[in-house]
């Protein structure tokens, strides 16, 4: 059996199950963790001048 990464069996389980009330979780899920990636990188004092 092969392995599948958690954001394809997410999406898979979104699209077979039609919980598509679950996709602006995910989505913004993923740029809060983004942001939050990128706020301990060189790139954190133009995040910061955005809000």
């Amino acid at each position: 059996m092969a392995r599948r990464s958690f954001i394809s069996e997410l999406i898979d389980f979104v699209l077979t199950n039609k919980k598509y009330m679950l996709i602006p979780i995910i989505i913004m899920l993923l740029l809060a963790g983004l942001l939050v990636l990128l706020g301990g990188t060189k790139a954190a004092p133009f995040i910061y001048t955005l809000f």
